[in-house]
């Protein structure tokens, strides 16, 4: 008896074929119909299927991710895939994971799905008879040569190579280095690899999914090539030749890769740039290429998505990025502030093609955008426009993975727009009450009086005071003291500037003032507060 799951979002489907197949009369056990892939996977997690029927676009988990997640656990799962018109040409090719048959669902029968479970069910019958442990034996090898291969090459990488001889024999069963053969090094980058990791069930799941199309199109070339599990986002290719001078070697690489990104794209949606290294002819110069190839980040952080190109040194920037750290900070709190998210989003736009145009060290751009974001979250919290949202620590792993100044800039752009899409904690109160905390935020740097404030807002200052002590509860001066003090508590975090350089910079004159003023907001002297 083979147990047989059946998912989909269309009930009409779902109560069609559990209902019209004689499940157990054909040695099946249906363990459930499920509307969606979430609920499938929890039971599966009880039981899993030895046949899995399953639609793709299904909410809260689709079928692909599904069969993912379930091949993950148990890799002999047969899979047929339900698909409408529109996505068959998808399905046909998405993921690679040995899916047994698609059925168009505007001509599904049930008698059409009861003769390919016949099928399958043969199939698996067929499969029981073999050796089983000559057939784990099998996969095991695979696997082990695979890894082996993959930590050999890590090694060679990142490790002295002391006996250049020994690895040449290692480099020979690989199909390297052969007679007088050349290789040439490409390293493969997965662009937007943090939208792309949270589309499939795991990483591993995800270079399982790479290497299987990978393979498939190195099956149909003409050259010999070498594929390199290095990691999720960086696939390394070997590919080897005889050097001559009447082959262009790049251009017939470069065709290669090409039919690498269109795979890609077509079965898993996904956009791979790649990096050409020098030709090799002997391990030394392989290990310095492909160090090359991984480590120099420069180059990779200014291409365009899906750009194939030849590495090389990029000189960057030697000036100091941070110089520009106000004027960006200014004009971006006062877009978060003032404008729309369209605004916020073009004046990111023009500070990163500012970066670009300059090509500064990507380790400085990502610490400066990283501090940028931070701040102006911190401000905003601060006048109780948005809420706490994500922490530094979860920021500064998501910034930490981007390695593109193009997925930078969506990054930036999409934590900028949910800002700015915040809804104030002063909705529904006075618009002048806003617009007076406003005016307060972009000048903090200054000494702000009650008179000053009524006047721009073109009130009387006595009931704009009675106003805004109604609507916010604290009185405006009472309002204007408590933003001077936490900005001055983040600059004690923050910056290294002193106590008299803080002071100053917040519009006081009496440095003995602002201490006391301090202590009696945080209950700590600003020293004291720094520890």
């Amino acid at each position: 008896m083979y147990n047989v799951m059946l998912v989909d979002d269309d009930y009409p489907v779902l109560e069609l074929l559990s209902e019209t197949i004689d499940w157990e009369a054909k040695g099946l056990r249906l363990l459930g119909a499920f509307e969606n892939g979430a609920t499938a996977w929890e039971q599966a997690q009880q039981a899993m299927p030895d046949i899995l029927i399953t639609d793709i676009g299904m909410p809260r988990m689709n079928g692909l991710e599904l069969c993912a997640k379930i091949k993950e656990r148990k890799p002999d799962t047969r899979v047929v895939i339900l698909s409408c018109h529109d996505e068959f040409a998808y399905a046909q090719q998405a993921m690679r994971l040995n899916v047994q048959e698609y059925l168009l669902k505007e001509s599904l029968q049930p008698d059409d799905l009861a003769r390919l479970l016949d099928r399958i069910k043969h199939g698996l019958d067929a499969e029981r008879q073999l050796n089983g442990e000559q057939m784990r034996l099998h996969a095991l090898v695979n696997d082990s040569r695979e890894l082996r291969k993959e930590q050999a090459f890590k090694n060679f990488i990142h490790q002295p190579l002391l006996t250049p001889d020994k690895w040449m024999q290692e480099a020979n069963g690989f199909g390297l280095f052969l007679g007088r053969e050349a290789c040439l090094p490409v390293i493969g980058c997965v662009d937007d690899y943090g939208q792309v990791k949270h589309r499939f069930a795991s990483e591993q799941t995800l270079r399982f999914a790479i290497a299987n199309v990978m393979q498939e199109v190195l099956g149909e070339l003409d050259d010999s090539v070498l594929y390199i599990s290095y990691s999720e986002r960086k696939p390394l290719l070997l590919f080897t030749y005889k050097p001559s001078l009447k082959t262009n070697r790049y251009d017939a690489v470069t065709a290669h890769l090409r039919k690498i990104q269109l795979a890609m794209g077509k079965a898993l949606k996904i956009r791979l740039t790649f990096l050409l290294g020098t030709e090799c002819d002997r391990p030394e110069a392989l290990k310095q290429a492909l160090k090359s190839l991984l480590t120099d980040e420069n180059q990779r952080f200014y291409l365009e998505a899906g750009a194939l190109v030849k590495h090389r040194s990029e000189t960057v920037s030697d000036e100091d990025l941070f110089i520009h750290y106000d004027n960006a900070s200014t004009e971006l709190r006062e877009a978060l502030i003032g404008k729309s998210p369209t605004e916020v989003g073009r004046i990111a736009e023009v500070w990163m093609d500012k970066v670009k145009a300059r090509k500064y060290p990507p380790a400085a751009v990502k610490d400066w955008t990283l501090k940028l974001l931070l701040d102006l979250k911190l401000k905003l919290r601060t006048l109780q426009y948005v809420q706490a949202g994500q922490s530094a620590d979860t920021l500064h792993k998501e910034i930490s993975e981007i390695d593109s100044i193009h997925e930078l800039l969506d990054w930036l752009k999409c934590q900028l727009t949910a800002a700015a899409g915040e809804h104030p904690a002063f909705v529904g109160k006075r618009p002048e009450v806003k617009e007076a905390c406003q005016y307060v935020s972009l000048n903090l740097n200054r000494r702000i009086s009650l008179d000053e404030v009524a006047d721009l807002l073109h009130l009387n200052a006595s009931y704009f005071s009675r106003m805004f002590k109604k609507e916010t509860g604290e009185t405006f001066i009472e309002y204007v003291t408590r933003m001077k003090m936490e900005r001055a508590k983040e600059m004690l975090d923050r910056t290294s500037s002193s106590v008299g350089e803080i002071c100053e910079h917040l519009g006081y004159d009496n440095q003995s003032y602002f201490i006391k003023t301090f202590k009696a907001h945080s209950g700590a002297t600003p020293m004291e507060y720094r520890g």
